[in-house]
């Protein structure tokens, strides 16, 4: 008989800091080294990890680096320690089992219930969640009974990421890539963090954007905005932990890649104007976390703007509105069921308050969802922190408090998926 969930050890250390604990199961393919940066970050973010590796596994990375880095015995066999039954122990305890490489074979494996080694048995007794990182030739991933064998594990409540694109082994370049150990490592601390790996946007397609647009003066000038991108980047980590295929449109930001996310790049107002319309056409639900300039110049220089030596002459530069994407976007929804979520960064004045703006803001654009926070050095831009009001058309209000933007993006997808319609 399993034990109950509450009889399960506690996390929490004496100091009150969460230490998760998390099985990170390794899997014969060339990037098993990659695993090893994922189980660093792990660790100095204060986790304990014991690796699970498979016999091919060891075959890349012995036993001796796993135990090493992680403190902890690292086997693929089931018969060592047997007396603690570990094939059974280890998936009742963990509260993440990580999989990194991912193989076509031990994606099989577990999509058909094998429990031929520790880490297949170890995935079968898991009472928490399991995350997956493919990582595989282009041919394999794009197999047929690779696409059956990772929907299988999604519609049981895996988490399975998307493969990036990229140099593979030899000469070969294409889709099956291990996403980079950093982005693994963000997405597995969100999950941690979260504390479910309840896929509740399986199937759905969500188009974040990110970033702040940059409209030239001349090739060196620009006008743009404080928005670092992370609102938005936290927002599509969100997504893809909770199952949703995710298009990141992103606009000048300087941040990992989101593992398991399609980037898309833009620079200007009407570069992310194009990609946000087209990239939603599918979409079940748009949030529209850029900041967009309201302003560009109605002429680029060709040349540098020089200074005139020995004047104090400046150049007049005249501007002329971009399009209001976010009005657009609701005006032109692909479909009536569509959640489409607008971001509203204010500041209170002598002629209102902030969230009148945003109430005011939220009516003119006709988003289903108005997030609404206020700026300052503290808060909003170039910051990991956040707090916002999220507005409903429906005349719902939600106060998010202060704290890490992930929060505040996972309560922006609980509102979309509770709008959703099945």
């Amino acid at each position: 008989m399993k034990p109950a969930a509450g009889d399960r050890p506690d996390p929490r250390t004496e100091s009150g800091r969460t230490r998760y604990r998390v099985l990170l199961g390794v899997s014969g393919g060339i990037a098993a080294y990659k695993a090893c940066d994922v189980l660093r970050r792990l660790t100095e973010n204060g986790h304990d990890v014991r690796v699970i590796p498979t016999e091919s596994a060891l075959k890349f990375v012995g036993a001796a680096t796993w135990a090493a880095l992680s403190g902890q015995p690292a086997t693929a066999d089931v018969f060592d320690d047997v007396h603690e039954v570990p094939h059974v122990a280890l998936g009742q305890t963990a509260d993440l089992v990580l999989v990194v490489p991912a193989t076509a074979d031990l994606m099989a494996r577990a999509a058909t219930g094998r429990a031929d080694d520790l880490l297949t048995s170890t995935l079968l007794t898991a009472r928490c969640p399991v995350m997956y990182a493919p990582a595989m030739h282009t041919e394999m991933w794009e197999n047929p009974a690779t696409t059956a064998n990772v929907a299988t594990l999604r519609s049981r409540g895996a988490v399975v990421l998307e493969p990036a694109a990229g140099r593979l082994t030899g000469a070969d370049s294409g889709k099956g890539r291990l996403p980079e150990p950093g982005a693994i490592a963000a997405a597995a601390l969100d999950v941690l963090q979260r504390g479910t790996g309840q896929p509740d946007l399986s199937g759905r397609h969500v188009v974040v954007s990110a970033g702040g647009t940059r409209e030239p003066i001349d090739p060196v000038r620009f006008i743009g905005n404080r928005s670092s991108g992370r609102q938005g980047y936290a927002l599509a980590q969100a997504a893809v932990t909770r199952g949703a295929r995710v298009t990141l449109l992103s606009a000048n930001v300087v941040l990992d890649d989101v593992a398991g996310a399609e980037i898309v790049r833009v620079g200007t107002a009407a570069e992310l104007r194009e990609a946000t319309l087209k990239m939603s056409a599918d979409a079940d639900a748009v949030v529209a976390a850029a900041a967009v300039a309201d302003f560009r110049p109605r002429a680029v220089s060709d040349a540098k703007i020089k200074k005139t030596a020995g004047t104090d002459d400046a150049p007049v530069i005249e501007l002329e509105r971009t399009d209001d994407i976010l009005a657009e976007l609701t005006r032109r929804r692909s479909r009536p069921e569509q959640i489409i979520v607008g971001f509203a960064a204010e500041t209170g004045d002598a002629g209102g308050a902030v969230l009148d703006y945003g109430r005011a803001k939220l009516e003119s654009k006709g988003c289903d969802l108005l997030v609404v926070n206020e700026v300052g050095l503290d808060r909003g831009f170039e910051s990991d922190q956040n707090q916002a009001f999220i507005l409903g058309r429906d005349g719902t209000s939600t106060e998010v408090p202060f704290g890490p933007k992930s929060a505040l993006a996972h309560v922006v997808l609980d509102h979309i998926a509770a709008r959703l319609k099945p």
